[in-house]
């Protein structure tokens, strides 16, 4: 079973006990019209005005497809004698990757057997009894791109730093603008201390990679 699939079993368990539900489209697009989700897009977006394919984002049944910025990608570089540490983390350890375009969209390259981080183009600004987590999309995840299940905490507010795996043998495109990762949502009882109230580390994120903090 994979990690994913784990994560959301155990996820759905603990709900279950504890009365939370997961949110389908009409609650998450009340929610986003108050401001959870900006920019916001009220349906599945798989092809443009100019009729061009893209990897789907918007809203589904149960979850928002969010979009990967174009605006920075890194991927992590072996510095010999350099160990990563998340207390003190070296920005030198990580390489940006230019844009590039085709005809297909623009893109990134994420190396075959290499870790990269992008950055989400919509900002969430989640309510103090609504929490979330970032899953992978299937699309990718059948070219080997694994994507951190990431969790944004009831209160919480910026745009998310995505951490991305390419566990295949072959470089893969990353594509900007398009669907990258869906996020669920789930709502219980307001918490009595929101990730905003007791000052989170990671609150505020901008669009751009925010390294790790200690």
């Amino acid at each position: 079973m994979s990690e994913t699939m784990t994560t959301l079993l155990v996820m759905q368990q603990y709900c279950n006990n504890k009365g939370i539900m997961i949110l389908n489209d009409r609650q998450i697009c009340s929610l986003a019209r108050q401001g959870m989700i900006q920019p916001f897009e009220p349906r599945l977006i798989s092809r443009l005005p100019n009729d061009v394919e893209v990897l789907s984002f918007g809203l589904s049944s149960f979850g928002y497809d969010l979009r990967l910025s174009p605006t920075v990608f890194k991927v992590f570089r072996h510095i010999p004698g350099t160990v990563v540490d998340p207390k003190h983390f070296q920005p030198r350890n990580l390489e940006k990757v230019p844009l590039q375009s085709d005809a297909h969209g623009r893109y990134f390259i994420l190396p075959a057997h290499s870790y990269g981080l992008g950055v989400a183009v919509e900002k969430l600004c989640l309510p103090a009894d609504v929490t979330a987590i970032c899953v992978g999309k299937s699309t990718y995840a059948r070219c080997g791109i694994i994507a951190n299940v990431t969790p944004a905490e009831a209160g919480w507010s910026g745009h998310l730093t995505l951490e991305y795996s390419n566990s295949s043998a072959a470089d893969c495109r990353i594509y900007a603008d398009e669907g990258i990762v869906q996020m669920l949502f789930f709502q219980g009882e307001a918490c009595a201390t929101s990730y905003r109230q007791r000052g989170g580390k990671y609150e505020g994120q901008k669009q751009r990679i925010t390294l790790p903090r200690a």
